[in-house]
């Protein structure tokens, strides 16, 4: 395994069973690989009474949430979705849930479809997402450098 990967799971969430919330793999970019996200509660409870897909998909964009802000990201961060529905008559609901959670000026790519089921009997949702963050320390060295050039700039004036 490369050194510059790193697989958590956010003690805000329940823990998994047999998979990692959240995989994040540094580069010239962080690249943040978040496993699909079910409507479930800390006692993974799914959430609402049966059948509600709003409920269970809020619920899984929050959890969602969750797992990026274990690798300090957002959802303006998030480069691409991917949907499971076990019912495509929610479509409409699930595009209220999305629209009121994400960017919608600058909306991740996305995919949706409908599958038979999900691996939780009852869950009528799943939503994942990869995210894409600067590098570790990208921003202070950007700092730097600009700080840098401006001593470099004053430093020229003052030799004319």
């Amino acid at each position: 395994m490369a050194a510059n990967v790193r697989f958590s799971n956010p003690k805000t969430l329940a823990k998994p069973p047999g998979y990692s919330y959240v995989v994040e793999a540094t580069g010239p970019n962080r690249l943040i690989f978040i496993a699909g996200q079910l409507g479930l509660d800390m006692e993974n409870r799914l959430v609402g009474e049966p059948g509600d897909f709003r409920a269970q998909a809020n619920k899984a964009v929050e959890n969602l949430k969750l797992a990026l802000a274990d690798a300090g990201a957002t959802v303006k961060d998030v480069v691409k979705i991917n949907n499971y529905l076990v019912d495509m008559s929610h479509i409409a609901i699930f595009r209220e849930v999305r629209d009121a959670h994400f960017n919608m000026s600058a909306p991740p790519a996305s995919t949706t479809v409908a599958i038979s089921q999900l691996a939780r009997p009852g869950a009528l949702f799943e939503i994942e997402a990869i995210a894409v963050l600067p590098a570790k320390g990208a921003k202070a060295a950007k700092a730097k450098s600009s700080v840098r050039r401006g001593s470099a700039k004053a430093r020229r004036k003052k030799r004319k």
